[in-house]
């Protein structure tokens, strides 16, 4: 007989597993639930009533298909407080962020590991600056009034909105917005136009270790012949350790930094329908959310559909039924670095052309999370901070300093009214401009940063004009370089007056245009500056010159173009020297198939990604061996590599074929470009098959639109948009910017912010995209319906009909508290 144990003990053990398994999933369903109704509660409201104070008289906002506030009030300051509290409910979070970076306040919320930005930004005097041009602005003006309107708007949404689950997430407790806050913003705008910070450093090192021979092919004194806007009077109808630590900075910042752009104005005698079209796609770091909202403000003595930066009163482009605006970035040169010259019995002391002089020290204190607060030490000499103890690893012996137009903005003569940075007052009266010559003369308020500002009005007027506060120096100084800043020769600035800004109105060619590219020179002066190759000014140029009936279906197509007007020649250039007899069967397709390529850069073709895999191994054998590895990144990551590439690639005498590490050998330029070549095959192979059919753009140019905290995995599905697969490159006029790499997918990081198109003919049906939504709320609708649009290169309505307008959307009346 068998005897059966049954072990009691182990059956137990089973059912308590069960239902502490069973305990645990209930659990689970529940906190997913309760999530689930919290992120419910998160979402903006598009319809219904809410109570609002300060404001006279009920306001109402009609929001659009896709999220556009199209606010109708009886007055502007109404308008601008309700238009406060409903960006607000959208952005408040991309709010927070943009008005911490310039104080150096990220730290408080993200932890140490963004002390190095707070470290920089708080020690360069953005905040300062702020603080000093608000204390002088004028309480009784309509900028100052509106200003502080909207400021109240989004000071009401903090205490009676929803919080955005970002600051739940970080568990921070919100300020009331400030003009402070205002100015900070605009601070770092106009600090991530400027480029010298990225490139002046380097091009020092460069020159200091190999000597002037080796810049030749960088073109630093124009000598590359790039496109130059044509000016027009008409009528109104070792230093590189700054370069490295700036450039982190900025690549690790959450929030996006302007990089460049593209605008026209046709004039009505191009067009078909004779009036004047407007073009305008800011290039900015891709981000979620992205930098632009739009906003359709309508008052009985005012108008304006803008686009606002996140904490900002006015937009910095719009359009009416009057007048449109745009604008791209100048890339003139307004930061200069000093070497100063300590005493050697005193290294408190700087030498200048006066005798020695004092350095300033001040101490700020920054706040970090989880941990003790830091004390940031700040010294400064008369031409600004220096730099070594705001940036890590800069170990010169020099303390040098960083001179930069925005902050060293000096009160002129009250005779004149002029007053300390300008740029709200500026930015206001563009928005309010009565006509071109009101227009023109306010540009004048804003010395930096520098801009191109498009303009394009229903009389038939079109405008390019350029913004910031330029200067000469002497014959002998080159501001490409760290400047001696003892000698009084090398900081010595001739100031210019604003009528020798480049600019034209109404020119007889009857069109205008910017692509970041370097105006020509005026009374023989060329304006130093960072400007970017001729690739989208002559794209844009070849295409308005002939065509004399535009309209705005063709501007369309134009605006998405993914053509290279260079890389055509660049290619035919680079393949002279390749020896066929030497390459493999796949590598003798692969240059058949860059051969027969005419620059088009669309999803399906090949062409693209052999040609800058190709580039991207031609510039690391040609430059990583003398720069070495941190150096040459750092060169893939400024605007002068890109203006280089055409020229030093055909230019057989460059001192940097040769291979410095091969010392008993002279590489020639046709044995690096065929050696990279082979490598950038080689990589196609490994990365994507043996088939060269298989290498379609598609499959390695990407997009996402990363959210700061969708950087951590966890939250990555939940905050980003994308990725997408998208056509166009490096500077085509569909401009999307990646840095050369030999990586597997090539993710674009900035692009078009917006793609808008003015047409005053038919100015109740111009057409825009933003590239993700109109909201910041993961919870909205509108957090990326727009997207699929922008990838495909598609448009919708900027409505101004109210009647149109009122059909599709949901309304939300404000009423005034009692």
């Amino acid at each position: 007989m068998t005897i059966r144990y049954i072990c009691l003990p182990n059956i137990l053990d089973m059912k308590l597993l069960k239902k502490i398994a069973l305990i645990l999933i209930s659990l689970i369903i529940l906190i997913a639930l309760a999530l689930v109704i919290y992120l419910q509660t998160t979402k903006p409201i598009y319809e219904g009533e809410e109570n609002l104070g300060n404001i006279s008289k009920p306001t109402t906002v009609y929001f659009d298909e896709y999220g556009v506030p199209h606010i109708y009030a009886d007055n502007q300051k109404d308008a601008m407080t309700t238009l406060g509290y409903v960006h607000a409910q959208d952005r408040l979070w991309q709010m927070e962020l943009m008005r911490r970076i310039a104080p150096g306040r990220l730290s408080e919320i993200f932890g140490s590991k963004l002390l190095k930005t707070d470290k920089f930004f708080a020690g360069i005097g953005i905040d300062e600056n702020s603080k000093e041009a608000v204390a002088n602005l004028d309480k009784n003006s309509q900028s100052y009034i509106l200003a502080n309107a909207y400021l109240d708007g989004i000071n009401q949404y903090i205490e009676q909105g929803t919080k955005p689950v970002e600051l739940r997430l970080l568990g921070i407790k919100q300020e009331k917005f400030t003009l402070k806050d205002v100015y900070n913003i605009f601070g770092f705008m106009s600090f991530s136009f400027a480029m010298a910070q990225k490139t002046d450093p380097l091009l020092t090192d460069i020159r200091d270790k190999f000597g002037m021979d080796y810049l030749k092919d960088f073109g630093i004194n124009g000598e590359l012949g790039t496109k130059q806007l044509k000016s027009f009077q008409g009528k109104y109808k070792e230093y590189s350790e700054i370069s490295k630590s700036v450039a982190g900075l900025l690549e690790c910042s959450p929030i996006p930094a302007f990089i460049g752009s593209n605008s026209w104005v046709i004039g009505g005698a191009k067009t078909k329908n004779g009036k004047v079209i407007l073009a305008n796609d800011p290039h900015i770091m891709y981000s979620q959310p992205g930098t632009w909202y739009e906003a359709h403000i309508s008052c009985p003595d005012y108008e304006i559909y803008g686009y606002y930066i996140a904490g900002t009163p006015f937009p910095l482009l719009g359009h009416n039924h009057n007048y449109a605006y745009g604008l791209t970035m100048f890339e003139n040169d307004d930061v200069d670095f000093f070497a100063e010259e300590d005493n050697p019995n005193d290294n408190k002391q700087y030498k200048t052309i006066d005798g020695f002089k004092n350095y300033t020290y001040k101490q700020k204190i920054i706040k970090v999370k989880d941990s003790a607060d830091f004390k940031l030490n700040v010294k400064a000499s008369i031409h600004g901070p220096i730099v070594n103890g705001l940036l890590d690893g800069l170990k010169s012996e020099k303390s040098v300093a960083m001179s930069w137009i925005y902050t060293q903005q000096k009160p002129e003569p009250k005779a004149n009214g002029a007053k300390l940075n300008e740029i709200l007052e500026a930015v206001y009266q563009l928005s309010h401009a009565k006509d071109l010559e009101s227009f023109h003369k306010n540009i004048e308020l804003i010395k930096a940063p520098g801009l191109n500002i498009m303009y394009g009005d229903a009389k038939g007027n079109i405008a390019w004009i350029t913004s910031g506060k330029l200067y000469k120096v002497d014959k002998s100084v080159n501001t490409n370089f760290i400047l001696n800043g003892a000698n009084g020769i090398d900081d010595k600035k001739e100031w210019l007056p604003f009528a020798k800004n480049p600019a034209a109105i109404n020119p007889d060619w009857n069109y205008v245009y910017s692509a970041n590219n370097q105006p020509e020179a005026i009374d023989g002066y060329l304006y130093p500056g960072y400007y970017l190759p001729k690739d989208r000014a002559t794209r844009i140029d070849g295409l308005l010159s002939p065509k004399n009936n535009w309209t705005k279906e063709d501007v369309s197509k134009m605006i998405t173009d993914n053509t290279s007007a260079t890389a055509e020649s660049v290619v035919a250039n680079m393949t002279k020297t390749i020896n066929p007899a030497l390459l493999s069967e796949n590598e003798t397709k692969a240059l058949t198939v860059l051969k027969n390529w005419k620059g088009s850069n669309e999803l399906e073709d090949i062409a693209p990604s052999i040609y800058n895999k190709w580039i991207y191994f031609y510039l690391k054998d040609t430059f990583e061996d003398e720069l070495g590895e941190e150096s040459f990144n750092l060169l893939l990551s400024t605007h002068i590599v890109k203006q280089m590439i055409a020229a030093q690639s055909q230019n057989a005498a460059s001192p940097w074929w040769d291979n410095v590490n091969t010392k008993e050998k002279k590489e020639t330029q046709s044995e690096i470009l065929t050696q990279s070549f082979k490598e950038a095959v080689a990589s196609l192979e490994k990365q994507l098959g043996s088939d060269v059919n298989d290498w379609q753009w598609k499959k390695i140019h990407k997009v996402e639109f990363q959210h700061p905290i969708g950087k951590v995995k966890l939250f990555s599905k939940f905050f980003n948009v994308g990725s997408f697969p998208i056509s166009g490159t490096n500077e085509v006029i569909n401009n999307q910017l990646f840095i050369y790499s030999d990586d597997a997918e090539i993710l674009a990081k900035g692009g078009p912010s917006t793609r808008r198109i003015i047409d005053f003919s038919d100015i109740e049906n111009s057409w825009s995209v933003l590239p993700t939504g109109q909201s910041g709320n993961p919870m909205s609708k509108h957090y990326d319906d727009q997207s699929e649009l922008f990838v495909n290169g598609k448009f919708r309505k900027m409505k101004l009909n109210k009647a149109e307008i009122i059909k599709t959307a949901t309304k939300l009346v404000f009423k005034p508290k009692e």
